[in-house]
């Protein structure tokens, strides 16, 4: 008789987690084949629910969890990865985990690659077998095909733009012969538009061929395009469960954050009176992206957007003029020029950066959260130390760090259990949220925000990108936004470049038809009327 078991059911699940009950009484069954939508906003629960399943060490270390867990109808508790792994459980998580000097082939064969002997394995075992670089890059190349994109498996993950390190992971998972469950935690949150319509194309492939998905993202449309089935969490329990052809995007969102959400309507068009910032023939070396020759100016008060494909160059503007990698070119800012390649430079001229990359240059991770909202502002501006001893030397004022933190911890509604949790605890979304927290104190006039909203759910985005237009508007910061959400710079920006090629194609104000900016990434000019 067949089994009628589903492919994974999880009873009853419950976890305390860092002083929070993260997971309340969570029952939820998968099908052989069946892709399932996860969502919930930052905090709900997602990834810890995922980590259980995983068998991730930080949950034993933490005081287990309640609750059964089955795959095809037997009980199971991993206590390791390793035990999922070779169940045929497989997990994309939402930070990256490869070695940055090895290739895209040997990450995706890693502890897996093929080896063959030579005449050292008879005297001494199979330990001194030669690894077999031509089978390994023929299992890469399949693995590779299996995600339907152009990736070269000799590429280093060190020279890699972000998208492609994402699509490395999945393939990493998808070269396991026994894959029978795959869990993609945000894996479109890096992708350009066109990388994620790849990416959800080859899923639609897998579950076709009896492989299960779990997909957990904040992209609603997205989840409504390719899932079966959506799981609704809210404050750690199941708010909502159905088919996705039963629902939408207004449903969904409803839900997840247990109220109406108005969308952020930009002002009507603003006019400027004068330049602040200009930006010529700018060069920067950055691998996975393309800056040639890149020249704007951005005026003083506005917020200028900077869109376009991945690894075309827009990533690469913020991160040369802030000198995180190596440049040229020439940037004024107020009639005065800036020196390129030194943080410290642009920093101590009124600049601030937060970056794509909130994990490796964002955040202190194994530090308290009041230390890094108030690090940066500490270092450049000595604010936050009061003189002791006379004036001979300066001391961090911890009461004025810890106010500064509660602060921003309440308006941008950071769930966290206080100020002196640690950064690395928090999900990667609060995660982001402290990144903003820490440029704001500084009070910059000129902020570079690079994709602010990466891996947010859609009640942040909103917190997060009023936040960044209240900062515009009260106080005068003139804000540089790249994003790779089209809708989200047209919803915030007064006017938006499109870098095509390591160059700016065009700019346009943000109330043109979303086809003019779709035009310009394909490098094609819109028709005429009202470019800059």
């Amino acid at each position: 008789m067949k089994d009628k078991s589903p492919l994974l059911e999880m009873r009853n699940i419950s976890k305390d987690f860092f002083g929070n009950s993260v997971l309340k009484d969570v029952s939820f069954k998968l099908e052989k084949g069946e892709i399932l939508g996860l969502v919930g906003e930052n905090g709900a629960g997602k990834t810890t629910l995922m980590k259980i399943l995983f068998g991730m060490t930080v949950i034993r270390d933490t005081g287990g969890y309640s609750g059964e867990i089955f795959l095809e109808g037997k009980p199971v508790s991993y206590k390791t990865p390793f035990e999922a792994l070779d169940d045929g459980i497989g997990m994309v998580h939402q930070e990256f985990s490869l070695l940055p000097g090895f290739t895209a082939a040997e990450n995706i064969l890693l502890n897996r690659e093929s080896t063959k002997n030579n005449f050292m394995t008879e005297l001494f075992g199979d330990r001194m077998k030669n690894l077999d670089r031509k089978d390994m890059r023929k299992r890469a190349l399949k693995a590779i095909g299996k995600v339907g994109v152009q990736l070269h498996e000799d590429m280093l993950i060190s020279d890699m733009p972000v998208g492609h390190k994402q699509f490395t992971e999945i393939a990493r998972e998808l070269e396991k012969d026994n894959i029978k469950l795959l869990v993609l935690d945000e894996p479109t949150a890096v992708l350009a538009e066109s990388e994620a319509e790849i990416l959800l194309k080859s899923m639609k492939k897998l579950s076709s061929e009896g492989i299960s998905i779990i997909f957990i993202s904040h992209r609603l449309r997205e989840i409504i395009n390719i899932t079966d089935k959506i799981l609704i969490l809210r404050d750690g329990r199941i708010i909502q469960e159905k088919p996705t052809s039963s629902t939408n995007i207004s449903e969904i969102a409803e839900a997840m954050v247990g109220r109406e959400l108005e969308v952020s309507k930009r002002e009507d068009v603003r006019v400027f009176d004068r330049t602040f910032l200009s930006v010529s023939r700018l060069w920067v070396n950055m691998p996975g992206e393309t800056v040639r020759d890149v020249s704007f100016d951005v005026n003083e008060g506005e917020i200028f957007g900077i869109g376009g494909l991945a690894g075309q160059g827009k990533l690469g503007i913020p991160n040369g003029i802030m000198g995180l990698f190596p440049g040229g070119g020439e940037i004024i800012l107020d009639g005065k020029k800036i020196g390129l390649n030194s943080p410290r430079i642009a920093l101590d001229s009124g600049m601030a950066f937060v970056s794509e990359d909130r994990r490796d240059v964002g955040l202190l991770l194994d530090e308290p959260l009041d230390w890094n909202i108030s690090f940066t502002a500490m270092q450049v501006q000595n604010k936050f130390l009061k003189p002791i001893f006379g004036n001979l030397i300066k001391w961090r004022d911890e009461k004025a760090i810890q106010n500064a933190a509660k602060g921003f911890i309440d308006a941008l509604e950071i769930k966290c259990t206080g100020y002196s949790q640690k950064a690395q605890e928090l999900s990667g979304g609060n995660q982001q949220k402290i990144c903003l927290a820490k440029a704001f104190i500084v009070e910059p006039r000129v902020l570079f925000v690079s994709e602010p909203t990466r891996g947010i759910d859609v009640g942040a985005k909103k917190i997060v990108l009023d936040t960044l237009i209240k900062n515009n508007r009260e106080k005068g910061t003139t804000i540089i936004m790249i994003s790779s959400e089209l809708e989200e710079l047209r919803s915030v920006c007064d006017r938006i470049a499109i870098v095509d090629e390591g160059k700016i194609a065009g700019i346009l104000p943000a109330t043109r038809p979303a086809a003019d900016f779709g035009l310009l990434m394909l490098g094609t000019a819109p028709v005429s009327g009202g470019a800059e």
